[in-house]
């Protein structure tokens, strides 16, 4: 019963977020599935805790998704 569940009940992947202050440095980390909600979250490839209170080497930024409106649907060509 667990299996149809997991079948029926999609999960998007978590992701990794890096929470910057004013002068770059990484104050928290945070995983969810989707963008945390506020000012200063980029997306990471990975957590590693030594980032903390340092700047965030350019390789762990991870580019920004373009995600469309949810409100809004494909249309079938």
């Amino acid at each position: 019963m667990n299996r149809l569940w997991s079948l029926l009940l999609k999960r998007q992947p978590k992701r990794c977020f890096a929470q910057l202050d004013g002068a770059g440095l990484c104050q928290a980390f945070k995983h969810c599935s989707d963008a945390p909600i506020g000012s200063h979250w980029v997306e990471i490839n990975e957590v590693r805790l030594h980032w903390l209170n340092r700047p965030l080497p350019t390789s762990a930024k991870v580019a920004p998704r373009a995600t469309p409106p949810r409100n809004q649907r494909s249309l079938a060509a």
